[in-house]
């Protein structure tokens, strides 16, 4: 069960839990995982046995749902930069602890916004759905397939 996390945690410091935890669930799958030590882009590098590879991740953190455009129903929101140098971006939420995990195309193809050089990509937390006209998905649970546990075996070779 997550614990209360304090509100005062500092962007770096919601990334790095965000890393940690990303880094905690790999190591519970029997996967290695290290973090780079300078900001490029991608924070940790994966090594996936089976396919006798290294993975590069992105991490991209929530501390938790907040308000769409400030005063619309809650959602997880995280902006990814369109050039990312990663393989696979991890967007956590640290309030639930959920990781979901997306090849960095598949972010791409599902993110509902762009701009700036970037993508924004948000899941609505709000039980009740909200009609989209470009039908992409937007509710969390139309996600449930990316979670890291349902996608361990399909990308790390498991």
């Amino acid at each position: 069960m997550p614990t209360s996390i304090p509100t005062s945690l500092k962007p770096a410091q919601i990334g790095k839990c965000g890393e940690l935890l990303v880094q905690y669930r790999l190591l519970l799958l029997g996967i290695e995982s290290a973090p780079m030590s300078t900001d490029t882009g991608i924070d940790l590098v994966v090594y996936a046995p089976k396919l006798q590879t290294a993975l590069t991740i992105q991490v991209k953190a929530n501390l938790k749902a907040k308000p769409g455009g400030g005063r619309g129903k809650l959602a997880l929101d995280w902006w990814v930069p369109e050039a990312s140098p990663a393989q696979l971006v991890a967007l956590v939420d640290l309030s639930t602890e959920m990781v979901w995990l997306l090849t960095h195309g598949e972010l791409l193809s599902h993110a509902q916004q762009r701009s700036s050089g970037r993508v924004h990509f948000y899941m609505r937390t709000d039980p009740r759905p909200a009609p989209r006209k470009d039908k992409l998905p937007s509710h969390l649970h139309e996600f449930d397939h990316f979670l890291l546990s349902n996608r361990a075996q399909e990308i790390f070779g498991l």
